[in-house]
Formats: C-alpha cells, sequence, structure tokens
C-alpha cells in the first residue's frame, strides 16, 4: 500500500489519502515495534532498561495513536460533507502535516508523563541492570496503572463520540441534499467503517481476561496462550483494518490491481507538500 502511495503522487493531493498513507505509517511501527517486544519477551532477552523504555514508548504510542487517527478520518470526511465549498486550511492537503503533528504530540505526551511518575527501584540501575522488557516490569507502580487505564478510557471515549458525532450529521446531511448523495452515503460508511476499526482496536484491551479465561480451561504453555492472544487481538486487527479500508476505495482498489500486475503508470506530484511527503514515503519504504 506504501509503495502505491510513493508511485501514484496524485493520491497525496487529497488529505483523505494522507491520513490513510499515515494510518499505515503508524501501524507499521506499532507491528514492528510489538513484534520486537514479543520476541524479545518469548525468548527470555534481557538488556538494560535504557533500552526497553524506547521500544515500550514507541509501540504504546502509535498503539494509541491509532484510535486519534480514526478519529480525524472521520472529521475529516465530516468537513468534506458539511463544508465541501469552504473547508478549513487546517483540512486542506497542503496544512494536514499541521494535525497529522498535533496527534503525534498527544500520543507521545501521555506515555512519556506514565514513564515519569513511576516510582524507581534503587536496585535497578537503568544504564547496566538486565531486565525483560515487559510493561509490567517498567510500569509497575499502581498510580502509574490507574493513570493508563484513564488515559486509554479518555482516549476512547472521546474517539467514540467523535465517531458518532460525525456519524449523526453526515446521515443527517444526506437526507437533506438532493445532490451528491452518492458522496455523502460513502462518507456515512465511511464512518461506520472507522468504528469498526475503533473496536478491533479496542479488543488488544482483552488479553487479560482471554488469558485469565483460558488458563483453567486449556492445557496450553503459557507462551502458546500469549502468542495465540498476541495474534488474534494485536496482529489481526491492525492487518484487517487498513486492508478493509483500503480495498473499499475504488482508486486505490485500481491502483492494487495494476500493481499486482506490474502496469502501474506513476504520475507527476502536484503540490510541494505532497512532493515531501511523498520522498518521504519512497524512503521509508
Amino acid at each position: 500500500m506504501l509503495r502505491i502511495f510513493a508511485t501514484n503522487r496524485h493520491f497525496l493531493d487529497t488529505s483523505r489519502y494522507i491520513l490513510f498513507a499515515y494510518m499505515l505509517i503508524n501501524d507499521t511501527l506499532q507491528l514492528l515495534s510489538s513484534v520486537i517486544l514479543f520476541l524479545l519477551v518469548m525468548c527470555l532477552v534481557t538488556f538494560p532498561t535504557v533500552y526497553c523504555v524506547p521500544l515500550l514508548l514507541l509501540s504504546t504510542s502509535t498503539f494509541m495513536n491509532t484510535t486519534l487517527i480514526l478519529a480525524t478520518m472521520s472529521l475529516e470526511r465530516y468537513v468534506a460533507i458539511i463544508y465541501p465549498l469552504q473547508r478549513p486550511a487546517a483540512w486542506c492537503s497542503d496544512r494536514i502535516w499541521i494535525i497529522i503533528l498535533s496527534i503525534w504530540f498527544l500520543s507521545f505526551i501521555f506515555p512519556m508523563i506514565e514513564y515519569s511518575i513511576g516510582e524507581r527501584d534503587p536496585a535497578v540501575d537503568i544504564l547496566s541492570t538486565p531486565v525483560l522488557c515487559k510493561p509490567i516490569y517498567i510500569k509497575s507502580s499502581p498510580i502509574q496503572a490507574f493513570f493508563r487505564a484513564a488515559v486509554n478510557i479518555l482516549f476512547f471515549a472521546v474517539v467514540s463520540v467523535v465517531i458518532l458525532f460525525t456519524y449523526i450529521k453526515i446521515l443527517l446531511k444526506t437526507r437533506k441534499m438532493r445532490q451528491d448523495k452518492v458522496s455523502a452515503s460513502k462518507a456515512k460508511h465511511t464512518v461506520l467503517l472507522h468504528g469498526f476499526q475503533l473496536l478491533l482496536c479496542m479488543l488488544a484491551f482483552t488479553l487479560p481476561i482471554t488469558e485469565s479465561i483460558m488458563v483453567p480451561h486449556v492445557s496450553w504453555p503459557p507462551e502458546d496462550i500469549a502468542f495465540f492472544n498476541y495474534f488474534c487481538f494485536i496482529l489481526i486487527p491492525r492487518f484487517l483494518s487498513p486492508l478493509i479500508y483500503g480495498f473499499r476505495d475504488r482508486k486505490l482498489r485500481d491502483c492494487f490491481g495494476k500493481t499486482f500486475l506490474s502496469q502501474t503508470k506513476p504520475t507527476q506530484c502536484k503540490g510541494q507538500a505532497a512532493e515531501q511527503f511523498t520522498c518521504f514515503l519512497s524512503w521509508f519504504i
């Protein structure tokens, strides 16, 4: 998908596609960091805390970032339908990076606060004492657990309200519109899809519940249970979410077919912002 955005630059003249490409990059980073952490824990690899914290910070931030991206994409559809001729400057393709930077800031600031308020064990030297890189060893104080739960509830509650608000507004707008009902209907279904994506993200919070249920009823080793839950509730949602959204879009679906048939002809990019974003995508690939 990232290759399609890098080779078909006209997509990057539209805010909706820029946000989708940003979601792909974020989910790729989230999967990369979580897979590395999972393998390190499964192989019982220990190393100093100073190297563990950045991995946990990246994994936590990109996980929270996904929910904010879904809310932003729903708001983008709301703005496109409600204000088609008077779109705010921040939602234009050459200014959307301001919103993206704001999302990154919010996603990073809360995990950093969580790490900073934790109690430090004087017997553990963050530069030399090897530890197993799991959140329970790095974020073990009750105040951190309470802060993390409060932030997660706040994020998902806000995103749920935003998605519900945009869906109702677009639904009411659709009933009033006499022209371009097709676009409004597609926007309504898109917002519903974001709600489904949010539910997929929330599956990650069922890990402790499913593990406690499976342990007494399944004769699997703890490592197999952990892998099963990780595969079902972390990997699968991150895979399905962009795949469903990407194949649902007709333009992207056509590009998929052309790419797999090796018939894609890259087009020229329009605008300095799109050119810079395309260069970043090309480097990322």
